[in-house]
Parts: structure tokens; sequence; C-alpha cells
């Protein structure tokens, strides 16, 4: 049995058809015997019905996830992740499904997170050896400002607070999404809440983290390379990019 046979990518897709065959392709070529479960937000250019044709060939390894309708990343990583939990799975892999992360870095992602002090691996592009090619200086400086703002009104030891190439230990999502949050550091009205995620759009990223470092959980960030989408459109933009920021703002006062 491989190392990683415990182990699943979870990649929500929305109008991939021309990336998600070849990406499945590459991962399953690794031969580390790892899962995938692609969660499509009824395309309409027929993603999911090249995933269930790719099922014929990866009858045990690959599996879809198909909703009703676009609910935004925030709710189809949270379906997925509650999917991937049900199924007992030990490691749960974010992973975008346009070939911005690369799935060669998939081993090291998972050899870093079965560390046992480790609970989160974040897949870096600002740390000493991350980068990002082919990227607009446009993009470069919203992804630079992002990141910026999610430390500082978050505070959390981090580089890359917005990636989205992460692997997370069971446990760890289990406390985030089914437990209450008790913690010295919080009033004990609020640390007797049940945290939930209310983030639907590309701050669950920062959130999900965040959430993660409030229960004491240990983040480690390991150097990737970005590479920008050779295909399909880039679903973030300057609109999304202002919600996720007033996002922020309102978990930090929440929280």
């Amino acid at each position: 049995m491989s190392a990683f046979s415990r182990a699943i990518v979870v990649i929500p897709t929305y109008n991939e058809r021309d990336n998600i065959e070849p990406l499945l392709t590459a991962i399953f070529a690794l031969k580390i015997g790892v899962a995938v479960l692609v969660v499509d937000d009824h395309s309409p250019d027929g993603t999911a019905d090249v995933v269930i044709r790719l099922q014929q060939s990866y009858p045990q390894q690959l599996h879809l996830l198909s909703r009703p309708q676009k609910e935004g990343l925030g709710r189809a990583y949270l379906a997925g992740f509650g999917w991937a939990l049900a199924y007992g799975y030990d490691y749960i892999c974010s992973m975008d499904a346009d070939f911005s992360h690369a799935p060669t870095d998939l081993p090291r992602l998972l050899a870093m997170c079965a560390t046992p002090t480790v609970d989160i691996v974040i897949g870096s592009r600002y740390i000493p050896g991350g980068r990002v090619v082919n990227w607009p200086l446009s993009r470069i400086l919203l992804s630079s400002l992002a990141n910026w703002l999610a430390r500082f009104i978050t505070a959390m030891p981090i580089k890359d607070v917005t990636a989205g190439f992460v692997c997370y230990r069971r446990a760890i999502l289990e406390d985030i999404l089914h437990r209450p949050l008790s913690t010295p550091k919080l009033p004990l009205a609020i640390a007797s809440q049940k945290r939930s995620i209310a983030a639907v759009g590309y701050s669950f990223q920062v959130e999900i983290k965040f959430l993660a470092h409030q229960y004491g959980a240990k983040l480690v960030e390991l150097p990737i390379t970005f590479v920008n989408r050779a295909r399909g459109k880039s679903k973030m933009g300057l609109r999304m990019a202002a919600e996720s920021f007033l996002w922020l703002m309102q978990m930090r006062w929440k929280s």
C-alpha cells in the first residue's frame, strides 16, 4: 500500500474542461496512490462529463462531487472537505484545476504534512525558493498587497496567507469544521461558541488558515513555483479582491 493511499486531493472546478484531463492524468502518473475528488459547480462547458469518462480509467482513485450551481470557491471546498472526512481520508489537499500548482509538488507537500509535529503545509510563493511565473505586473501587485493586508489583519506568522495549494491533517479539519473553539486567548463566551467558515469566495483561503491558527495548529510553508494558467480564464478580479478584503475586516472584527 502506498504511503499516500489515505490522502486525497480536492479540486474545485467551474469551466475547466480544457485543464482537468491533463491535470488528472499528471497526478495519477505520479503513482503515489493519492485519490482525487473533483468538486464541480455545474460547469456549463461539460467539465463533469470529462471526469465521468476518466473514472473508467481510474475507478478507485477518481471521484466526482457534482453540485447543482456555482456558489463560490469556499462552498465548493467545504463540500469537498466534508466528503473527504466522511470517507476517512487522513490527509486532505486543496489544489487549483488550472496547473497553477504543479502536480509534481504533491509528494513534497504530503511528505512534509506526514511529519508528526505538522498540521498544515502551505505551498508558498513568498518564502525563499518560491516564485511566480508568467503573471502580469498588475496581478503580482494585487497578490502581494492582498497577502500583506491578510497578514496585517490576522497576525498569522506565514508569508503566503492566500495560498490555495495546501495539505491538511484530518484532525485539524475536524477541529475547524466540527468542534467548538476553546483557547485561553479568547473570552469564555466567545471560546465556547462553535466556529464555522462563512467565506464563500477566495477569502476562504485566509479564513480557514486563520481558524487553524486560532486552534493552535502548526502551519509550515514549502516553497513552490506558481505558474499562471495557460488555458481558460482566471476567476480572480478587482471586484473579487475588494470583496475578499472587506470580508477579512469583518472576520477579524468578529474574532
